[in-house]
């Protein structure tokens, strides 16, 4: 599988008389636009080509979800009066874009160096994150909405997997929702999982759709959660962060873990 064959397989299963699709050849990118909407959603063909090779068909399929989730979301109404258990914080890289294709900023707030925090309407199998121009229409205070979207994170179950490795013990929050890592920002949770933990207590949001903790207790463990990280955050489809970061009095600090050889 190479870009051409990726690029003529996606066209054939996204292509509509709605949508408008182009192919950017010296950036190697795929663009598929709602004439509706007048917006649309870019794709990189080598990162799917690369996916592809270690998943197959899996990795065509989710992205072709992707898109079409996403512009749907792109032209579906939206409205935070009366949905208020809709709306929910969204981890995201201090790289991510501050704003929408059209120029309009979304709502952005602090959270460590390496991490921003976002805010999304829930749509069912997609989000939209939410900007200036619907903070507008809508007639919200912006502190409303980050009132409500934390509230609500904390309503998101916290059931975690647990794995013991080389004397360490790694829990893993991944139920698939979309918001996996932001239950990292849910203090009561971290302090009860802190209360867990006797050696020190190091976590990791390398994707959307994982939340990864450890109980380190030796060199070993730092050596294998640095591991876990860069694993996760090259397959995650929103990727965050590979770095970790220590959970002290209530405070999250990045830290770069140099890995050694295996």
């Amino acid at each position: 599988m190479d870009s051409n064959k990726m690029r003529r397989e996606l066209e054939a299963r996204l292509s509509r008389e709605d949508r408008v699709i182009s192919y950017d050849r010296e950036k190697d990118q795929l663009r598929i636009e709602s004439k509706l909407a007048g917006k649309g959603i870019t794709i990189s063909l080598g990162g799917v080509v690369a996916k592809w090779h270690n998943e197959k068909e899996k990795a065509i399929d989710e992205i072709v979800y992707y898109v079409e989730e996403g512009l749907r979301a792109m032209v579906e109404p939206v409205q935070l009066e009366d949905h208020e258990k809709r709306i929910f914080p969204v981890i995201r890289s201090s790289s991510f874009p501050k704003e929408a294709e059209e120029g309009v900023p979304f709502l952005i707030d602090d959270h460590t160096a390496e991490t921003k925090i976002y805010y999304a309407y829930d749509m069912g199998k997609t989000y939209r994150l939410i900007d200036s121009k619907i903070i507008e229409k809508e007639k919200w205070d912006p502190s409303r909405i980050r009132e409500i979207a934390l509230f609500n994170a904390r309503s998101l179950s916290t059931s975690v997997k647990e794995d013991q490795v080389a004397g360490n013990i790694f829990y893993f929050l991944n139920t698939n929702d979309g918001y996996d890592a932001s239950r990292i920002l849910n203090k009561g949770f971290l302090n009860e999982m802190e209360s867990r933990i006797e050696g020190t207590f190091v976590l990791a949001v390398p994707h959307q759709d994982v939340l990864i903790m450890a109980d380190v207790r030796n060199d070993r463990g730092y050596d294998i959660l640095a591991q876990m990280a860069m694993s996760f955050f090259a397959s995650g489809r929103v990727p965050i962060t590979a770095l970790s970061f220590l959970y002290e009095n209530g405070q999250l600090e990045p830290i770069f873990i140099l890995g050694k050889n295996k």
